[in-house]
Parts: C-alpha cells; sequence; structure tokens
C-alpha cells in the first residue's frame, strides 16, 4: 500500500516514518526536491501543490491521500476528492483556512471565542477596536502562522504599527493562564486523542510542549472538542488550539493535520499522531492513546540548531533532525523530545542551553 502526502515537509517525513513501520510507502508532493520526506518516501514528485496534472500524478500512483499543512487551496484539491482516495475530504482544511470562517464555524457549533470583528481598512480597524477594547490582536485572515502577520495593540498609537492586509481580523487579547492542544483522529466508528498537552510560545511560536500536567478542564475541553468534530462532519486528524483561563476555555484555531504539540507522542505515547493517521488512512481499528511518562517537546528553531546539532542523545533524550537544508533564525530546523522529565526538572536542567528559553 502506498500513501500520498501533500507537502514534503517535517510532518510528511513523521507520518512517512510512521508509515515505514507498518511496512506502508509513501510518496510526497513537494516543489522542493530536496525536502524533508526526501530521507524518508521512496519517491518526490516535484511540482506545485495546485498543479492538477501533478496532483493526478499523485493519486494514480497511491492508494490513499492526506495534506501535511493547510496552506494548499482547497479547490484543487477537489479534483482528488472526486477522482482518487482522500477520506479526510478537504471541509476541514477549507474551514481552516480563514480565520473569520474558522471562528464563525468554532461558535456555530459551540465553542467559546474571543470577541472578533473582521477588518479590512485602518477605518475598520479603529471601529472594531472602539467596540472589542484593549489589548486586541490583529491578524491577516489567511496565510498567517507562527506570529506571521500578526500585531498586538494595546492603544490607539500602536495601530500606526499594523501593516494591514487586503483581509483581516481584530481579535479580543485573552490574558489565558496557559494555552492547551487537543489532537484527536476520527474514523467511521469512533474518536482518540492524545493526552492533552500544556504549550509555551515564544514571539508567537511553539518553543515548549508539556504533557503529563493534567488539569479537571482538560475533561470539558475533550469533551467539547469531540462535540465539535462530530457536528462538523470531520474526519481524519484534528488538532484544536484552546487558551484556558480560570475555569473556561477559547477557542484560537484548528489544524486539519499532524501538529508540533504532538510531536511528543512518537516517544511519549503508545500510539504517537503519526501511528495514529496512518492507521486511519490504511483502514487499522483506531486504539486510544495512553502516555508512557511525563513528557516534554522542545522546539528547535534556526537560532538553536547548532545546539542541537552538539546535543547528546541519550536515555529518555529523543533527536529529531528535519534535513532542511537551509538554517533560518526562525525556522523549524529539529525537536528533541524528554520522557520521564518534568518541567521543573526540564528548567532545571536544560533551560539555559537554549536561546529560545530567554524571556
Amino acid at each position: 500500500m502506498t500513501i500520498g502526502i501533500i507537502g514534503g515537509g517535517q510532518l510528511g517525513m513523521m507520518i512517512a516514518e510512521a508509515a515505514s513501520k507498518q511496512g506502508v510507502s509513501c510518496i510526497a508532493l513537494d516543489p522542493n526536491p530536496d525536502c524533508s520526506c526526501k530521507y524518508v518516501c521512496k519517491e518526490i514528485i516535484c511540482g506545485e501543490y495546485n498543479d492538477i496534472s501533478k496532483l493526478e500524478e499523485l493519486g494514480k500512483k497511491c492508494d490513499v491521500i492526506t495534506y501535511e499543512f493547510e496552506n494548499i487551496l482547497a479547490s484543487p484539491l477537489e479534483f482528488l476528492v472526486k477522482n482518487y482516495n482522500l477520506p479526510q475530504g478537504i471541509r476541514q482544511l477549507f474551514d481552516s483556512q480563514n480565520r473569520i470562517r474558522e471562528k464563525d464555524n468554532a461558535r456555530k457549533f459551540g465553542l467559546l471565542t474571543p470577541p472578533y470583528r473582521k477588518v479590512t481598512s485602518k477605518e475598520e480597524l479603529i471601529s472594531a477596536l472602539d467596540e472589542i477594547g484593549y489589548p486586541a490582536i490583529y491578524k491577516t485572515t489567511t496565510l498567517g502562522y507562527d506570529g506571521h502577520g500578526q500585531y498586538k495593540i494595546n492603544c490607539l498609537a500602536d495601530v500606526n504599527n499594523v501593516v494591514l492586509a487586503a483581509e483581516g481580523i481584530l481579535e479580543g487579547y485573552v490574558k489565558f493562564d496557559y494555552e492547551a492542544s487537543i489532537i484527536m483522529i476520527r474514523d467511521k466508528e469512533k474518536i482518540v486523542s492524545l493526552p492533552i498537552a500544556i504549550n509555551k510560545h515564544k514571539n508567537g511560536i511553539l518553543d515548549l510542549s508539556i504533557v503529563g500536567i493534567e488539569k479537571p478542564i482538560f475533561n470539558e475541553i475533550k469533551k467539547a472538542s469531540y462535540q465539535f468534530m462530530i457536528e462538523t462532519n470531520y474526519y481524519g486528524i484534528l488538532t484544536i488550539e484552546y487558551f484556558v483561563k480560570d475555569d473556561k476555555f477559547y477557542f484560537n484555531e484548528m489544524a486539519p493535520r499532524p501538529h508540533n504539540s504532538g510531536h511528543y507522542s512518537i516517544e511519549g505515547a503508545t500510539f504517537s499522531q503519526y501511528d495514529l493517521l496512518v492507521n486511519y488512512l490504511v483502514g487499522k481499528k483506531l486504539e486510544e492513546p495512553k502516555l508512557i511518562s511525563p513528557t516534554i517537546m522542545k522546539n528547535i528553531l534556526g537560532f538553536d540548531y547548532d545546539v542541537f546539532k552538539n546535543f547528546k542523545p541519550s536515555e529518555n533524550v529523543y533527536l529529531h533532525d528535519y534535513h532542511k537544508k537551509e538554517v533560518r533564525e526562525k525556522r523549524k530546523m529539529a525537536h528533541i523530545t524528554f520522557t520521564n522529565l518534568t518541567l521543573d526538572e526540564y528548567q532545571s536542567k536544560y533551560k539555559n542551553m537554549f536561546k529560545g528559553e530567554e524571556e
């Protein structure tokens, strides 16, 4: 059996690694012939994601198809849905590609969101600030990730720092206690999910995911997220990030693909997010993953890549290199998973090794 992956980055690479363990091969479509998937997949189809001829080539060579990131236009993928086997479909991909549509959808199906307004001009931005108040966050509605196209507005003067997109969204700023993410996989029979991670960011980019800290509110997050997935009729894999404040949790965003905050599961859980996605794609029965031990995932950006390359693996320390040729300061280059380790232990032993840990 062969899985086709649209996108050849590190998420695709880890899908292919999980598939390989099950004797399943993968082919990736990516414009970069030296993408991360090159090191695992049996073939790279070099081409743009929206090239129908390349999508058709992928469809003909594969038994089932998935996508590894959400910044792919949904419309060309309709061709795959109609002619080949893309079991997850594209509805959740489409819904996740516009922040206004995404939040409208969350509200419609029962999830709490911060207040938000559509913004297409400076005048609309100022009007939205009058309604929502300060502080607030301006974001582009499309193609924004890892803090790109985002501006925190603390006062009216900050409006002058905002570079407006053709369409943006102003969101009320939630002074949250922490961010939590849940990763779910749904087939025709049931939904399973990874243990919920608590995430810490630096400059809008995920820095740490901590798993093994149990919170009573996690049961409510799980129940609401499952209900959301059922009511939206989504299948396959879905990540939802929430801002948690006291006894409430606010929908932040979702991703219909494996997620950075779930990397820990490769060593930290009985089934990783990649194992579960592969099982879904090939039609195997889904089993509920269990946490093996308290686990921490450290994201490695370009400015810490030299530290990573000199890092020594040891018992309970696992290194994952994404094999990217170009090192950029804020590019995701690798990650380290620390199992059987609490946050206090991590901070005392490893925190000062990384620039990304600096406040």
